[in-house]
């Protein structure tokens, strides 16, 4: 069975959001779950 875990947010940075999510990767792996890291930006910055 898949499961899916979303970090969000958008007070916190980037890099915080990115080393939030490998550390929780890098425990989840260490208790034996494979874990594949995918990064989305939904934001579309458009200029007019």
């Amino acid at each position: 069975m898949n499961r899916f875990v979303f970090v969000t947010g958008g007070v916190v940075s980037s890099l915080g959001k990115g080393i939030a999510a490998a550390s929780l990767g890098a425990i989840l792996e260490a208790r034996g779950l494979k874990v594949t890291m995918l990064k989305l930006d939904p934001y579309i910055n458009v200029d007019p």
